[in-house]
């Protein structure tokens, strides 16, 4: 089943991307208290997630926490290293990776695709959503192959 707007958020276990190293976090534990920005990309340093996705997130950060958004957060199936790289590539302070490298996360949101078209197995769906307090207030996934719907541009009329 797809998680849906008023769910609350699975708690499963993430690994942040930081300075110091991988950390493991639970993310029923991390999303509490906080109104969290969260972009979901097939992979990292993929053609439309690093050219759009990332870069849009990017930009409007300081546009989204004037509207109320604590943290941003970006997600993939990829291991904490490559979000970490990815972020220091082309992304910005503002941006927190939180690896789901088992595709625990997009299994437990039902948000999961097959790129083994691609040579990327399982991972998960190109998708943002706000999270409040680890309940979904916005979610917005996209069609295959789009890019509209999971913006940042598109978040920033929703909030």
């Amino acid at each position: 089943m797809t998680i849906s707007t008023g769910d609350r958020i699975p708690d499963v276990t993430m690994v942040k991307a930081t300075a110091e190293g991988p950390q493991q976090v639970r993310s029923g534990e991390y999303f509490a208290g906080k109104r969290i920005a969260l972009f979901s990309v097939p992979g990292a340093f993929t053609p439309t997630c690093s050219a759009k996705h990332l870069p849009g997130f990017v930009e409007k950060a300081d546009e989204l926490k004037a509207k109320g958004i604590d943290e941003i957060v970006g997600t993939a199936v990829n291991d904490a290293f490559v979000m970490g790289a990815w972020n220091q590539a082309a992304g910005s302070d503002d941006i927190t990776m939180l690896a789901d490298g088992n595709c625990d996360f997009a299994e437990a949101c039902g948000l999961t695709m097959d790129g083994s078209a691609f040579g990327m197995g399982k991972r998960g769906q190109r998708f943002s959503m706000v999270v409040n307090d680890g309940v979904v207030e916005q979610l917005n996934v996209e069609a295959p192959g789009d890019f509209k719907v999971s913006s940042a541009e598109h978040m920033l009329g929703q909030v």
